[in-house]
């Protein structure tokens, strides 16, 4: 599952918001958030601030999987 799939869900989860909303949230234009969930191109601060404006948090990293340790 890509990341805008991930982020359309979370705008149902907090209540059907809309993508221009989530724009205007994030202090972007409409067209340049369209453009980011075609290409599905957010870089990890964009995540993070995602997550801030829809009042959730946004993890990522890699975890060794023999081991455990997360890095």
């Amino acid at each position: 599952m890509g990341m805008t799939e991930k982020i359309r869900i979370l705008l149902v989860k907090r209540g059907n918001i809309s993508e221009a909303e989530l724009a205007r949230r994030l202090n972007i234009s409409t067209t340049n958030l369209y453009n980011r969930l075609k290409r599905d191109n957010f870089t990890d601060r964009d995540l993070q601030k995602i997550a801030e404006v829809l009042n959730c948090t946004f993890k990522a990293g890699f975890v060794l999987n023999d081991t455990g340790e997360e890095i």
